[in-house]
């Protein structure tokens, strides 16, 4: 499997369940989660833009993917909705390997670039750095319908935290 074949198999409605830890304080938190994952087209305005946000020819790239999500946190009455745009840049002596560019929908002028890599177990592993923070997502399929996902993310002001979420697929849109 490839990047894109993950994202194309992605492609759909999830219900996501997660619980996040916060390994500072020690807290505990459940989240649950309604996560819509869409292709887009090479030549779609938003692909292009984030690829030229990056100086890379968007016509170099397959496609595109948008995440939108809507959910909420035990103890946060707030709703957590938002979307992001995903453009993977495969590398071609390594196709198991590349760089991820990431816009988030409340700023689509700006953009993060991160790494990511397949190992053998199918496993796909998103590392995004920046001054501020490190953030480590490993995904893999159980089956086609489920998939799971952890994630460390780690911020410059001493704050770790640690994720579980479960994916379970409940349709194509």
């Amino acid at each position: 499997m490839n990047i894109i074949e993950f994202f194309e198999l992605s492609a759909g409605k999830w219900f996501s369940q997660r619980t996040l830890h916060n390994l500072k304080s020690g807290q505990l938190q459940a989240g649950k989660s309604n996560l819509i994952i869409d292709t887009l087209p090479q030549t779609d305005a938003k692909v292009i833009q984030l690829c030229q946000q990056h100086h890379i020819d968007p016509t170099t790239i397959s496609e595109g993917f948008r995440l939108t999500w809507d959910g909420t946190t035990e103890g946060n009455s707030n709703q957590q909705k938002g979307s992001a745009i995903l453009v993977p840049i495969i590398n071609p002596e390594h196709p198991q390997a590349g760089q991820l560019l990431q816009s988030q929908g409340t700023n689509p002028n700006q953009s993060l670039s991160g790494s990511y890599s397949f190992g053998e177990d199918e496993v796909l592993t998103i590392i995004t750095e920046s001054p501020n923070f490190y953030v480590e997502e490993r995904l893999w399929y159980l089956m086609p319908n489920l998939r799971l996902r952890t994630s460390i993310v780690k911020n410059n002001t001493g704050l770790t935290q640690a994720s579980f979420c479960s994916e379970i697929r409940m349709g194509v849109q």
